[in-house]
């Protein structure tokens, strides 16, 4: 048996904005708590990320008591404090991540003027619904699961050892941030993660349902919102499979509990 442990646990409670990193998660249906609760749209409701929008990297995002403080990596502008707590009194609003329509929550004007300015894009801040019924492909999970604002999948996860065969091939080698992981983790060989199925995080069972294929927003430096070309050329030289580019594996959840970093991680 492999010797796996779970080394970096992050979250990304806004879409395509800056992760945080923590030592400690709660796993709910959707994914992490707080994970892509919130997201910007534009004003027809599109789900905006840095695909288009690069600069969308130079905002960060952490968590102080019971706020979201979210700041730019280089404007001098003040902060934007808010709630975690779902606020019923929003208004609903209709909003689009990708084929999916969802109903959401928008928080205010000011908030989408603070955006706004930030990115220097208009925009308006929302927030999942708790009831909101946004569900996993059934191709890959027979057994429906519901999902954050995140692509298609609660969770994602990607082992060390695959970003060291990466990097082993780049001229510069690059950080994990640039895959957007909830769970990074060591021990195995590069790619142990594409033949996994069941497995278990401490005592919380997970189900590991399709490659992650990989875009654009790999080869953007989140520190500076710069765009180049890899990791995506050298991917498509050996992780290619028909015309996407796979690295880590998307994850759903059985249970409901908290994980730590250090767990061991042990295939069923």
């Amino acid at each position: 048996m492999k010797d796996f442990k779970l080394t970096e646990i992050f979250i990304y409670p806004i879409k395509s904005l800056g992760g945080i990193s923590l030592q400690s998660a709660k796993v709910e249906e959707r994914g992490l708590q707080h994970d892509r609760r919130w997201m910007l749209v534009d004003k027809n409701g599109m789900f905006l990320t840095q695909r288009e929008h690069p600069q969308m990297a130079m905002l960060q995002v952490n968590i102080r008591n019971a706020e979201l403080i979210v700041t730019h990596k280089v404007k001098p502008i003040s902060g934007l404090q808010l709630p975690i707590s779902n606020d019923q009194t929003s208004s609903q609003v209709v909003v689009n991540v990708w084929n999916d329509v969802v109903i959401a929550k928008h928080l205010s004007k000011t908030i989408d003027e603070w955006f706004s300015d930030a990115l220097g894009l208009e925009c308006q801040l929302v927030r999942m619904a708790n009831d909101a019924d946004r569900i996993t492909d059934s191709k890959y999970t027979p057994e429906p699961k519901h999902v954050s604002f995140a692509d298609a999948y609660p969770l994602l996860i990607i082992g060390q050892e695959s970003l060291n065969e990466l990097n082993r091939r780049l001229k510069e080698p690059l950080p994990m941030n640039r895959f957007r992981p909830n769970f990074v983790f060591s021990g195995g060989e590069p790619f142990a993660e594409d033949s996994w199925k069941d497995f278990l995080i401490g005592e919380l069972k997970f189900k590991a349902v399709k490659p992650c294929s990989r875009c654009v927003v790999t080869t953007i430096d989140q520190h500076s919102a710069e765009k180049g070309k890899e990791p995506l050329e050298t991917l498509s030289k050996f992780r290619k499979v028909g015309n996407k580019v796979m690295f880590g594996m998307n994850v759903i959840g059985f249970d409901e509990g908290i994980i730590k970093v250090g767990s061991e991680i042990i295939i069923i």
